[in-house]
């Protein structure tokens, strides 16, 4: 490995290293990059308290599918589960998640 030119810039460069959680970004983008999961996200973004198989219909996917990525989610703490009886309603839980959503173009309802 050569020698750095400019040492105060390695240092600056590297300190930024620490300021950021990398591990949990990476988590969150790798979460982010599937299709799927992010269409999950963005139905609870814009319904909060929806229910699977309403949610299913919305994404078009099974509900089997759509509970397996809300799973994952919920497991992330980005997604809590409310049961009143026999139906179980989600919710985006995550701000940081729901701040990503809206900058990339998402909306509530109006």
């Amino acid at each position: 490995m050569e020698a750095p030119g400019d040492t105060a810039k390695v240092e600056l460069a590297s300190s930024a290293l620490a300021d950021v959680d990398i591990h949990g970004w990476t988590q969150r983008f790798d979460l982010l990059s599937d299709p799927h999961r992010l269409e999950i996200l963005l139905g609870l973004h814009r319904a909060p308290g929806i229910c699977v198989g309403d949610l299913a219909a919305a994404v078009g996917r099974s509900e089997n599918a759509v509970s397996q990525a809300l799973r994952v989610l919920r497991q992330q703490g980005w997604v809590t589960s409310t049961r009143v009886g026999r139906q179980v309603s989600y919710r985006l839980e995550d701000h940081t998640v729901h701040d990503l959503l809206h900058w990339i173009g998402a909306a509530h309802s109006e």
